[in-house]
């Protein structure tokens, strides 16, 4: 497909599919808890429909009532059941993750697999952490998918020191640590997303964090009893950046994201927008379900480069590809500090984001983790073909850019953007115009 300039600015007041990290986490610990568990705004990309299969094969009974709506009938901390066939984990390195600390506390035989972009991603650094539980992991070369696991019947509880920072390795330690005896104590040197410590708590597990900085201690207590509770989960605001930064991008636009997630571990692109110079405001701020959210509007602005130091990653490191894109249209140098985590994403991320710059004339460099873009204000050409490497975030991304390029820039594919955003074509076009972004051959 090819994204190009409309010809009016970006007008609209919109609603963007719910949070996947908090969706995958409903599902999860509804399927883990006594009673049951009603979530409503859930995310039904691919992602989350495979986490809930998942669930549902693993024992809980899992229903979907409505649009976002579903009830999961949970089985109680260490009552998941073998699954009589492989769990297929699609495109979703969170749940594979997450699902790995699950399985590690239950004593059941379990083999996941995903599709190509999957099977290519590192899992040592769960399943090191998670055989001190008692665990066995058996897969491919450097931990990958396919994995048979095989869960410890006394696990262990741990006390685990993260080496580098992932919600998803933090996770998997706590979901693990559900079903030991005693206190599993994780350390991480930098903040990330807290969405399990919300939900643990929000299920009734006793949780203790300890901050100082940006290093946080948190202490789970094993074995809790967890109750059903209802989940409303808000607007993903990885999905919210896309018709956000479109909006900052094209003349003329304003665009208001309704009750988008305000985690503050959730929000280091809004913070560097602003620093950039983005007319960017947030109304109606609220707690629902136990998060943050508010209403988000962007207006089309001139940007300036930014300096965006390491520690801030954590809190956006999805969405850095589409930062990298508003980047672009700034004057002066942009410097983005800190990125190894991009490196193991559904592509390396850091390489196809400079490759998705140089396909539009767009000159970007590597130092180390550092990804650096200097411009001059001259308008971004455009006119490339984007090879996506079935990653959601670059397609996306490049569909931004085109908008706002002089000529129309084309991704290889775009199957795949429902796993996280389901209907953002539509979306796009329904504020820029339909047609603006379309099948190749109709805007040749």
């Amino acid at each position: 497909m090819r994204a190009a300039s409309p010809e009016r600015g970006l007008r609209g007041r919109l609603t963007v599919p719910g949070d996947k990290s908090v969706s995958h986490r409903a599902l999860m610990f509804g399927a883990l808890a006594v009673g049951t568990t009603e979530i409503t705004g859930l995310l039904e990309g691919e992602d989350v429909l495979r986490t809930a299969a998942a669930m549902r094969a693993l024992g809980a009974e899992v229903e979907r009532v409505g649009e976002g709506h579903w009830r999961v009938a949970g089985r109680g901390v260490g009552g998941l059941v073998e699954p009589a066939d492989v769990l297929d984990m699609g495109n979703s390195g969170t749940a594979a993750r997450l699902i790995c600390g699950l399985l590690a506390g239950h004593p059941i035989f379990a083999v996941l697999t995903g599709d190509a972009s999957l099977r290519k991603r590192p899992m040592k650094r769960v399943t090191e952490p998670l055989s001190a539980t008692g665990a066995r992991f058996s897969g491919r070369s450097g931990g990958r998918l396919p994995l048979a696991v095989e869960g410890a019947a006394d696990p262990m509880p741990l006390d685990y020191v993260v080496p580098v920072p992932s919600a998803q390795v933090k996770s998997a330690v706590l979901l693990a640590g559900l079903c030991a005896r005693g206190i599993t104590r994780v350390e991480e040197r930098e903040a990330t997303r807290d969405h399990t410590e919300n939900m643990l708590r929000h299920f009734g597990a006793v949780v203790r964090v300890e901050a100082d900085g940006n290093r946080r201690v948190i202490e789970l207590e094993g074995q809790p009893e967890l109750r059903a509770a209802p989940v409303v989960v808000p607007a993903d605001p990885s999905s919210a950046a896309f018709p956000l930064v479109a909006a900052l991008l094209v003349p003329g636009s304003e665009v208001t994201v309704q009750g988008v997630g305000l985690n503050p571990l959730r929000t280091g692109l809004f913070t560097t927008l602003r620093e950039m110079g983005a007319d960017f405001s947030v109304s109606g701020e609220r707690v629902e379900g136990g998060e943050a959210v508010g209403d988000l509007t962007a207006r089309f602005s001139a940007l300036r480069g930014v300096d965006v130091p390491g520690d801030r990653a954590p809190s956006m490191i999805d969405e850095y590809p589409v930062l990298a894109v508003a980047a672009a249209y700034a004057r002066g140098v942009s410097r983005f500090r800190g990125l190894a985590e991009l490196r193991v994403k559904e592509s390396d991320r850091l390489a196809a984001t400079v490759a998705l710059l140089a396909a539009n004339g767009v000159r970007a460099e590597v130092e180390g983790d550092d990804l650096i873009i200097a411009r001059d204000g001259a308008p971004v050409p455009g006119g490339g073909v984007v090879e996506t490497h079935m990653d959601h975030r670059i397609a996306m991304s490049a569909l931004v850019m085109g908008l706002a390029s002089e000529r129309p820039v084309a991704v290889d594919d775009t199957g795949f953007i429902d796993t996280s955003f389901p209907g953002f074509v539509s979306m796009m076009n329904g504020m820029a115009g339909e047609g603006v972004i379309a099948p190749a051959e109709e805007l040749a």
